[in-house]
């Protein structure tokens, strides 16, 4: 369980294995002491689990193996050596949630259509709109005011539009997450909300009689 707050921004070194299997080590600024064999990790979303860990140049690294169904249904399968990554640890009890509850259980990726610049540097830095497009299968789940996570980060959504949605990146979030870098044609990883999910399959549930 997460809570869609990056707490570090770490960088693919190595990535080796096929389809059916791969392995990606990643570079990253947490304490390797504390990363502990068969940890959860959210990596720009899905949630991987620790198979190995040491100490790096930034800090320390850690290594994940990733299966083909997370390969082709998200965005992992584009990961190459020099890919950031937005990373977040597990919730631990009495931590703080901040965000809102993220289970790093990627629902489908969507699409960045555009990015528009809001306000320039300024004293704080720059602040921008990015507007998306859902999967066919997702924008029933998405509301005004709502929240989505995308690549790992818990949002608010702006507006909805059909199958599009836009979501505002405050200064410190464009600066502390992969989302400085991010452009139209990019490809992010979309977890829509948990309760959006659950509500929906009560509905369909009590629609079909169960």
């Amino acid at each position: 369980m997460f809570t869609g707050l990056v707490t570090d921004i770490g960088r693919v070194s190595a990535a080796s294995g096929g389809d059916r299997l791969r392995r990606f080590r990643v570079e990253t600024a947490y304490d390797p002491a504390t990363i502990a064999l068969g940890a959860s990790i959210a990596c720009s979303g899905p949630c991987l689990t620790v198979v190995a860990s040491g100490p790096g140049e930034r800090g320390g690294w850690f290594a994940v193996d990733v299966a083909a169904e997370t390969l082709v249904r998200t965005t992992a399968g584009e990961w190459r050596e020099g890919t950031s990554l937005n990373l977040e640890r597990s919730l631990r009890i009495g931590d703080e949630l901040g965000g809102h509850i993220v289970t790093g259980h990627v629902d489908g990726v969507a699409d960045l259509v555009s990015r528009e610049e809001v306000t320039g540097e300024g004293e704080w830095g720059p602040t921008a709109r990015f507007v998306l497009r859902a999967p066919a299968t997702l924008p029933r789940f998405i509301a005004e005011k709502g929240s989505v996570t995308l690549d790992g980060t818990s949002l608010t959504v702006n507006a909805v539009s059909g199958d599009t949605f836009s979501v505002l990146i405050i200064p410190h979030t464009l600066a502390v997450t992969t989302w400085g870098e991010r452009r139209a044609g990019d490809r992010l990883n979309l977890e829509i909300d948990l309760m959006a999910r659950y509500a929906a399959r009560l509905v369909e549930a009590r629609q079909a009689g169960y």
